[in-house]
């Protein structure tokens, strides 16, 4: 793998998408450095037995930091020397759940600033959320939004982006076609003339 490389790594919930990006982790040959954006509650024994399982999977080689918060600060000093194995954005994009739109979008910003200017390997866990139902109460439908519009613009920029589903790896930067602002923009002139048809 070259010495700068972004990857995404995307799925639904229990896909192995986690799995498929500790591979690449440990493929790269360079130390893993495991940045885990999950909360600890002691109180909740389900949420700790789904971390203590991750846990269980990482060799003891491996370097665990846990940022709930301060992600784009965590890429900007780890060394460019290490694979930054981050798992995952959506938990840490729930850690800031009520951050309103103006200062979201500064910390959104911040972040895709860090992952332009790393010289390092970075390895991206994120979830897809946006297959099901649109949700029926207000922060559910951040959540989904803030996440799809962060996963999409990090696809944007991440080279190869890998989709995991039904235990299938899915090389999206081979099979797929970028979406870029001129297809955005013809699909925005379609759907007004079909509007207009109706």
């Amino acid at each position: 793998m070259p010495d700068r490389q972004l990857i995404l790594v995307t799925g639904p919930a229990r896909s192995g998408k986690s799995e498929w990006a500790e591979t690449l982790a440990t493929r790269s040959g360079k130390p893993v450095v495991y940045v885990a954006t999950a909360r600890i509650d002691p109180e909740d024994r389900e949420w700790e037995a789904r971390i203590d399982q991750h846990r269980q999977r990482r060799p003891p080689t491996w370097t665990t930091l846990d940022v709930p918060i301060e992600l784009a600060a965590t890429i900007q000093t780890t060394s460019p020397d290490c694979c930054l194995l981050i798992d995952s954005l959506g938990t840490w994009l729930a850690n800031l759940l009520e951050q309103a739109d103006d200062p979201w979008a500064e910390t959104r910003q911040k972040l895709l600033t860090a992952l332009h200017q790393t010289t390092g390997q970075i390895i991206l866990v994120a979830e897809e959320t946006g297959w099901g139902l649109v949700p029926a109460y207000p922060v559910g439908r951040r959540f989904r939004d803030r996440l799809g519009q962060l996963t999409r613009a990090i696809g944007a920029i991440a080279h190869p982006v890998y989709l995991v589903t039904g235990g299938h790896v899915l090389n999206l930067s081979v099979l797929g076609t970028p979406l870029t602002q001129g297809d955005k923009d013809q699909g925005r002139q379609q759907e007004q003339q079909g509007q207009r048809f109706e």
